[in-house]
């Protein structure tokens, strides 16, 4: 059956302005977007509804919920359309629905595309700039494509970009399928990083599983399903796959000159994460950097200093140099303070108030008993080391001397054990000499 030329709708919408069969067109019209808010309307409110049960501290549950309840709105109206269309289209002339269906289904296309890339590419629910100005444009691209359908013009241009022929080494391809294969290549990728995302989400609500192996099986799977996207695209608009052995030997070639740090980071990030020598959480010191290991991706490791400072160190340094872990196997962590008393003092006693000193701070673990010991015999006194352990060093180190040292400071005063200070006395030699004139 050949389809009527949207063109000859168009004229024929304008003729159709003073049939009374109009009507019936502008009702459909109307009923078919009042029931589609409605549907939206109560879609949104019980998806909201079982998300802020299921997850109430989730904004991004929250954010993708109300973003998918806006794709139903106009898919109800095209459904709705389409019925009325093929219903209303048997006794009289359906122009008007038929010039609507595209649009509503132009809409459709671009709320499903906006879903997509925010649930891909939103961070925490929050949409970047970068993200509002790619959706401007191909929001900008879609209505053009569907103005050009409905006005006729779509069947001319492809006609011409298929005529069109680019030389491609050996072979000719057509601007018409060039811009298939982008497309479609663009919309397999969309479609496999969303069902990566999901994957992902699904893959580290799983607690039996370790935490590091969550993250390879997130990695690989989202690689596969990139492969798997671009193959699948690029067969499906008749792209001849052997010439990705050019792309093959061009990629061999840049990994012998110059990507060979690309390449091992990408490697140390995939060794990292399947010998389980870093997770997420840890805190680590390599080179002259430290904090907690926030985030394993492929080819870097971002670490999160105690001063809120973000490090993004390349995964080979993880892999190749020393790594030290403080939270690998046992995250206890022994600390230590240093304090000197007069010689009048009783040892004893001084050692006993050191160890009760850091047994008063919160943090101190109880289980390994602080130990307080005679380190040295001073110039100005003798020389005191307490010892104690820490179970929570992502909290920091100097908060927790800084309140031994003050339980110490507080049990000398109240003991009355003197702390000794280096005290220095200035002699003048010789006849002190008054200035002239005095």
């Amino acid at each position: 059956m050949k389809q009527e030329p949207l063109k000859n709708l168009i004229s024929d919408l304008f003729n159709d302005m003073r049939d009374p069969g109009l009507l019936w067109q502008l009702a459909a019209l109307v009923a078919a977007v009042l029931l589609g808010w409605l549907i939206s309307s109560l879609l949104r409110a019980r998806v909201t509804a079982r998300v802020a049960e299921a997850a109430p501290e989730s904004g991004i549950a929250h954010f993708g919920a109300e973003s998918f309840s806006r794709v139903v709105g106009p898919l109800a109206v095209v459904a709705v359309l389409y019925g009325a269309q093929l219903m209303l289209g048997r006794w009289q002339k359906v122009h008007l629905l038929k010039v609507a269906v595209p649009i509503f289904l132009s809409l459709v296309l671009i709320r499903f595309a906006f879903v997509l890339l925010r649930r891909i590419f939103a961070r925490q629910g929050q949409i970047g700039q970068t993200i509002r100005t790619f959706e401007k444009i191909f929001q900008l691209l879609v209505w053009a494509g569907m103005a050009l359908y409905i006005t006729g013009l779509w069947s001319e241009l492809y006609l011409y970009l298929d005529q069109t022929l680019l030389p491609l080494g050996k072979h000719k391809v057509s601007i018409a399928d060039v811009l298939g294969g982008a497309v479609s290549v663009a919309l397999m990728l969309m479609l496999a990083l969303w069902v990566g995302a999901v994957l992902e989400q699904r893959l580290m609500s799983v607690e039996s599983m370790h935490l590091s192996m969550r993250v390879v099986l997130a990695r690989f799977g989202r690689a596969i399903l990139i492969v798997v996207a671009v193959l699948l695209s690029l067969s499906a608009v008749g792209i001849d796959l052997t010439v990705l052995s050019v792309f093959g030997g061009a990629l061999g070639v840049g990994l012998g000159l110059g990507l060979q740090k690309i390449a091992s980071n990408y490697v140390s990030g995939f060794i990292i994460l399947l010998d389980r020598s870093l997770t997420i959480g840890d805190m680590i010191t390599v080179d002259k950097y430290s904090g907690r290991v926030m985030q394993i991706n492929t080819r870097y490791t971002v670490l999160q200093g105690l001063d809120g400072v973000e490090s993004i160190v390349p995964n080979e340094m993880l892999v190749s140099g020393a790594v030290q872990n403080s939270t690998l196997s046992n995250k206890s962590v022994l600390l230590s303070a240093k304090v000197s008393v007069a010689y009048d003092t009783d040892l004893d006693l001084a050692l006993r108030l050191l160890e009760q000193a850091a047994l008063s701070v919160e943090r101190v673990v109880k289980d390994k008993a602080p130990s307080a010991n005679l380190v040295n015999f001073g110039a100005d006194g003798l020389d005191l080391q307490v010892n104690w352990w820490i179970a929570d060093p992502e909290n920091g180190r100097g908060g927790v001397i800084s309140d031994v040292n003050r339980a110490i400071w507080k049990l000398l005063q109240e003991h009355q054990i003197s702390v000794p200070f280096p005290q220095r006395e200035m002699r003048i030699i010789g006849p002190a000499r008054l200035p002239e004139g005095s």
